[in-house]
């Protein structure tokens, strides 16, 4: 692609939106479908999109990084949450059904490697994914790292992120009674899977109003008050996961299982000041996979969404359709 040519179609920095090429659903068994939606070139460089969370889901927006006549887009709302059905159900959903259903995907589909691209939980998810499947993985995108570790989960829902967020994290407790706030995650799990809806639902959108308040560094970028459909699926998932340590086998796994992912190129984009999921988890994978490089965000926190992170997830993803990256030695994408 003509490097003026990609300039004049940028728009804010990101490709122009776009419909998906195609939209289907795939039945991964246990009584859940997944929605799957493609976007770009049919014949172009695959990449698999995961979505943060747990229970984020996908939009059209994420499909926005990759060159169009360059990449095969496939993004998919994991189990549970967004297009995918049933809703906000925790039944037969665990991080490795989810490894499963990615693997399932790439068959359906009729590819033989990828690129994976996730943010957040997203970056969790294609790292264990890349750990379980290495051979299919051609490079690794990850934006926001979360290494599903105690101390993350500590930092966000102990009290660590609230000395920076003291009135967000009054709210955040306000549902809780007295006695539940030393651990959130437990005091929150009784009252999102217990048997009164009305608190439940108060429950999801304080949950969801904590996280959405504390994602950018730009006020106007926060994605502010979440649906009540989208606040049940995202506070019910997150805190199923949460709740049960990511079903990891030890809290330390994927940086203990690094040396799985040795021969992988990756590129990881983290915000300076991200308060969500602090640098401090994206310098410990670097340390332990020396084939990625980590890119740190001046003036940036968590979101996507945020402009210095968008450019930089987007310059990566022309530099490797453009051969400027490497990719996993013997790599035809196809």
């Amino acid at each position: 692609m003509d490097r003026s040519t990609t300039k004049d179609r940028l728009v804010d920095g990101l490709y122009p939106p776009a419909r998906p090429t195609r939209v289907l659903g795939l039945d991964v068994g246990e009584g859940h479908r997944l929605h799957i939606e493609e976007y770009g070139n049919p014949a172009g460089l695959p990449v698999i999109v995961l979505h943060g969370g747990p229970g984020g889901g996908c939009s059209p927006a994420m499909a926005r990084y990759f060159a169009p006549d360059r990449y095969r887009a496939v993004l998919f709302d994991q189990r549970g949450c967004g297009r995918s059905t049933p809703h906000a159900s925790v039944e037969a959903n665990t991080t490795w059904h989810l490894v499963a259903d990615i693997e399932r995907i790439r068959a359906a589909l009729g590819i033989e490697r990828w690129i994976v691209f996730g943010g957040s939980w997203g970056a969790t998810l294609a790292l264990l994914y890349a750990e379980a499947h290495p051979e299919r993985v051609l490079h690794l995108v990850l934006r926001g790292v979360f290494l599903m570790r105690q101390e993350e989960l500590d930092w966000f829902y102990r009290g660590g992120a609230a000395r920076f967020f003291p009135e967000e994290w009054a709210r955040f407790l306000a549902p809780l009674p007295p006695e539940a706030r030393g651990d959130p995650i437990m005091g929150y799990h009784a009252i999102l899977f217990g048997a009164d809806e009305r608190r439940a639902r108060q429950a999801a959108r304080h949950w969801t109003r904590w996280e959405n308040a504390l994602a950018s560094m730009n006020a106007h970028l926060s994605p502010g008050d979440a649906p009540d459909a989208y606040a049940r699926a995202f506070a019910r998932l997150e805190n199923h996961y949460f709740f049960h340590g990511g079903f990891l086998r030890r809290d330390d796994q994927i940086l203990a299982e690094a040396g799985r992912i040795r021969a992988i190129p990756g590129s990881i984009v983290q915000g300076r000041y991200d308060v969500i999921c602090p640098p401090k988890a994206a310098w410990d994978l670097a340390e332990a996979w020396p084939a990625a490089d980590l890119e740190m965000v001046p003036n940036a926190g968590h979101a996507l969404s945020e402009p210095p992170i968008g450019r930089a997830l987007r310059r990566i993803m022309d530099e490797i359709a453009t051969d400027r990256r490497p990719l996993a030695a013997g790599a035809s994408g196809q």
